[in-house]
């Protein structure tokens, strides 16, 4: 791959940067026209501040890699420790051992890297190494976890070692928000929280130090490209009201916080993400087709959208914004414990007869439309490897933890049970 000479130089860097995409006029600066091996044909150019890497074709797998069972955690039946009731989020630390966080039992279990048991952490209480409604985990770099307890306006931490506990505070407001818990190289805590005001639920980042000091408030990323609304208003007796939803398939601004420290952000518009740097910003393209949008999917959504539009307002019609021609790129990002990008991909829809159809429900269609699970995987430098594949089972909620060639995600069965499993990338002939 070759590069521009140009460097950056000029203001200060921020320590995470939002970015507003640019249009990319510049002629490519330098171009390689694939390895011998094939690997893959990547252009790159220097605009300002921003270095844009683009896969044209191929990617250094060659092919399409898919992820191999080695260790599973959770059973249908058997010890308590091995039940779980509603996983919400997991970590895994350097030696592999994985923290899994059950909201309904609100605690921590921890297990080695084989998949056995070794202890618990917090439960309920608001006493010191416990937890009222806590929602998310991560780990520090120096092996310290913790965790987002909302319900008692702290992040609580355990470790390093046996038996510590710390407690820092921040003003949640009692607010839930849902969202991943990131860390980064740094030791630093990224809380989003959410505040009320007029205008309704505002959205920020408390930046918390590696000692437990507030460093910043920083405003969540955002798009000046709003996704389009449809809206239904009703009046009458003395009441007014709306009801507003999204237009289907309209792509939806993405964040994420990369372990450098930097805002991981993309509009799925366009195959594009950018990665803020102390030196600037990477652009990550890839050419490649938008998934379509098939007619009778179109319709469904559409239909769904009106009758639901309509229980708000019997005569409303559809006079805003049409469905797209095709879908967003992608819906996710997700960054590695090392730094490696792995993008959720939206991908074409294929019909499967729905087994709880109920016509006498208005809501409920005969026919279901399912998105196979993809993941394009890149380095933190805009190397593209390939694209995943996940098994059956393999749920992209809560975040999976992307360590290398491992990744540790949350599974579901048949029969509801929720597994932690530990995978291998296996590529080529290497995949079964």
């Amino acid at each position: 791959m070759m590069g521009c000479s140009a460097t950056w130089k000029g203001g200060r860097p921020t320590l995470l940067t939002g970015v507003v995409a640019i249009a990319l006029t510049a002629a490519a600066c330098g171009t390689d026209a694939g390895t011998p091996d094939g690997g893959p044909n990547v252009v790159t150019e220097k605009i300002g501040d921003t270095t844009v890497v683009r896969t044209l074709s191929g990617s250094v797998w060659h092919a399409g890699a898919a992820l191999v069972r080695e260790v599973s955690i959770g059973e249908l039946e058997g010890p308590e420790e091995y039940l779980f009731g509603s996983i919400w989020s997991i970590a895994v630390d350097d030696d592999r051992n994985v923290y899994v966080f059950d909201e309904q039992a609100q605690h921590v279990r921890v297990f080695d890297s084989e998949g056995v048991y070794m202890e618990t952490l917090g439960g309920r209480g608001e006493g010191p190494g416990e937890f009222s409604r806590a929602e998310a985990i991560a780990l520090l770099p120096d092996g310290r976890l913790v965790v987002r307890d909302p319900g008692n306006m702290r992040i609580e931490v355990f470790g390093p070692g046996t038996g510590r506990t710390e407690q820092w505070r921040y003003n949640s407001g009692y607010a839930y928000s849902m969202s991943p818990l990131h860390t980064d190289a740094l030791g630093r805590t990224f809380l989003v929280t959410r505040d009320v005001s007029r205008d309704g639920f505002v959205m920020h980042i408390i930046v918390i130090g590696p000692d437990g000091t507030h460093v910043d408030t920083l405003p969540e990323p955002s798009s000046p490209l709003e996704p389009p609304i449809l809206t239904a208003e009703f009046s009458g007796e003395g009441e007014s009201g709306s009801t507003s939803a999204p237009v289907p398939f309209s792509p939806r601004f993405q964040w994420t916080v990369h372990p450098s420290g930097h805002f991981l952000t993309g509009l799925p518009s366009e195959y594009r993400i950018d990665l803020a740097r102390d030196d600037g910003v990477l652009r990550i393209e890839r050419a490649t087709d938008p998934p379509p949008i098939h007619d009778d999917e179109r319709s469904v959504q559409r239909e769904r959208v009106v009758r639901s539009m309509r229980n708000t307002d019997p005569n409303w019609s559809w006079t805003g914004p049409p469905i797209p021609e095709h879908k967003p790129f992608y819906q996710g990002l997700v960054a590695g414990r090392k730094g490696r990008i792995w993008v959720r991909l939206v991908t074409e829809s294929h019909p499967v007869e729905n087994e709880n159809h109920d016509p006498e429900n208005p809501f409920s269609t005969p026919v279901i439309w399912r998105e196979p699970l993809r993941y394009d995987v890149f380095e933190s430098d805009g190397t593209y490897l390939g694209v995943v594949v996940p098994p059956d089972g393999f749920s992209p909620y809560p975040n999976p933890v992307f360590d290398g060639d491992h990744v540790w995600a949350v599974t579901r069965d048949d029969l509801g049970v929720q597994r932690v499993v530990r995978y291998r990338i296996a590529v080529g002939d290497e995949a079964p």
